[in-house]
């Protein structure tokens, strides 16, 4: 019995090394298997991500193509950020008040007690327009919004004789005033906006003079802007570029 015993230890001992020595084999079959596995993962996911870049890259390029055949300039000129903005800013002006009237043959009028005569205009044909609301009525323009408003004039006067002094005509004036004038229910008066005056007195036979005014005003919806002059006889009214009179929206 006891050799029994003593063999039986003596093959438990002699075992255990045998043993042991598949462990490290096994767990080194299984890294290897792993990592294959992670290879062929990620081999998987650099292929997904370089085809998801190259469409997106491919979606790209008829975009950029478009972008450079609308943004190329013209021979000869610059076309940067400022150019965008202004080509913007154009589009987006083209909605605003504006008016170019000019002048028609004058009509006796009954003046505005301590205003001179108004001059009527034609708001519709040549180069005359009314645009985006704004509105001419009874010699005037009407303001449809509220803001900051370019307001200009160009009255053209002429006559035949005008000598200042002994020997002059008592009918022809010594002087010739343009008022552009606001007339607003804010204030009970008129009022004078832009003012320009000329000497005739050292002019002799035939003579015209164009006076020219322009400013920036701030306007409120419903005022009323007119032209007035201190003889409206001496008008120039043959030619619509020598007699006009404007606004529009800033």
């Amino acid at each position: 019995m006891a050799e029994e015993l003593g063999f039986r230890e003596t093959a438990r001992v002699e075992m255990l090394p045998g043993n042991g020595s598949h462990r490290p084999r096994a767990r080194a079959t299984l890294e290897a298997r792993s990592s294959c596995v992670l290879g062929l993962l990620s081999l998987v996911l650099l292929s997904l991500l370089a085809g998801l870049i190259a469409y997106l890259f491919l979606g790209q390029l008829p975009i950029q193509r478009e972008e450079c055949v609308h943004l190329q300039p013209q021979k000869g000129q610059e076309f940067g950020p400022s150019h965008q903005r202004a080509y913007k800013q154009s589009r987006a002006d083209g909605a605003k008040p504006r008016a170019h009237l000019t002048v028609v043959k004058p009509t006796p009028t009954q003046n505005v007690k301590n205003q001179f005569p108004a001059l009527h205009w034609e708001h519709e044909l040549g180069l005359a327009f009314t645009k985006n609301r704004m509105n001419y009525t009874d010699k005037s323009l009407i303001i449809p919004e509220s803001g900051d408003y370019f307001v200009y004039s160009q009255i053209t006067f002429r006559g035949t004789t005008s000598e200042c002094g002994q020997g002059r005509q008592a009918s022809k004036p010594d002087s010739i005033i343009v008022t552009v004038t606001k007339v607003t229910v804010r204030y009970p008066e008129p009022t004078q906006l832009l003012t320009g005056t000329k000497s005739v007195c050292e002019i002799t036979n035939n003579w015209f003079h164009p006076i020219y005014l322009g400013a920036v005003f701030s306007l409120h919806e419903g005022d009323k802007l007119m032209v007035n002059v201190s003889d409206i006889s001496l008008i120039d009214y043959t030619k619509e570029d020598k007699t006009f009179f404007g606004a529009f929206l800033l």
